[in-house]
């Protein structure tokens, strides 16, 4: 047999490299690996294969905190930051979607981080507040404003709940009156003429006076004081029908919302370090 350049020359070489391979594979013993650390290992071929045992189905621990906290009070809000805030953590103060975020892994100034483990106080308005603001412009019936009265007088400060309750009670007796004339007086209240045309008094004329104003104490938010709020009465009087409709608008609510959100944000202000600012925004999307 002929044997070429190559395969004269390597023939002997190749088989002892091979059999010192074969020597150490077999005494090579399985051994433990231990978890949150890289491996490199040699494999029969030759070649470097790695393994990573650093992720947390290895160690048991989450690679980083992650996630995003709702909470509704300003106590919670602030017992939350104590635990994981950081003097990098940001706090932003969006008056628009009614939140105040912190991103408690926000980058420092020297070094980025996620961004993914963050707080966030989102506020929830009250039902009475929602009550009387979804009511505000809505004109009713006699018995329809008597019963939004009765089931409110809570919040009613001026005039006070039992005058109010009197009003109301007086609107459902006069369901069917025919009101014929309303008059504003001095004070500023309106009165309203009506007959009333039942078998028990038929012919019977009468009298409502309603205030100009309701002042009410409604709180905005849950977990705040109530705010003073201003409603103006308005009324609907069909004179060919006899009708009376009735109804308030309230006065600038988002004033009364902007009040109770900065109060708010004071409150979260005064609650954490005061090297950490409250910004007024919202943060980017998280990493």
């Amino acid at each position: 047999m002929t044997l070429n350049r190559y395969d004269a020359a390597m023939p002997s070489d190749l088989g002892g490299t091979q059999a010192v391979i074969d020597v150490a594979m077999r005494a090579a013993q399985p051994h433990q690996l231990d978890p949150g650390f890289f491996y490199t290992l040699v494999t029969p071929g030759g070649g470097v294969q790695k393994v990573d045992l650093t992720g947390p189905e290895h160690t048991g621990v989450p690679a980083r905190k992650s996630g995003t906290t709702v909470v509704r009070d300003v106590g919670s809000f602030l017992a939350y930051f104590d635990k994981h805030g950081d003097p990098a953590t940001e706090v932003y103060a969006d008056v628009e979607s009614q939140t105040i975020t912190a991103v408690l892994d926000a980058h420092t100034a020297a070094t980025a981080r996620w961004g993914g483990h963050r707080l966030e106080l989102r506020l929830r308005s009250t039902p009475s507040w929602r009550a009387w603001v979804g009511a505000s412009g809505e004109l009713m019936s006699q018995g329809m404003f008597a019963e939004f009265i009765e089931d409110n007088l809570l919040d009613l400060v001026e005039p006070d709940s039992a005058t109010m309750l009197e009003l109301a009670q007086s609107f459902e007796a006069t369901t069917s009156a025919e009101f014929q004339s309303s008059q504003r007086l001095d004070s500023g209240q309106r009165r309203f003429s009506f007959v009333e045309d039942v078998q028990a008094k038929a012919g019977h004329k009468g009298e409502i006076t309603i205030p100009a104003t309701l002042t009410l104490a409604l709180r905005p938010f849950e977990g705040t004081e109530p705010y003073a709020v201003t409603a103006r009465f308005r009324y609907r009087l069909d004179r060919q029908k006899g009708e009376l409709r009735l109804g308030f608008k309230i006065e600038r609510p988002e004033d009364t919302l902007a009040s109770a959100f900065n109060d708010i944000r004071t409150l979260v202000d005064d609650g954490i370090p005061e090297e950490i600012a409250v910004l007024n925004g919202a943060p980017a999307h998280r990493c």
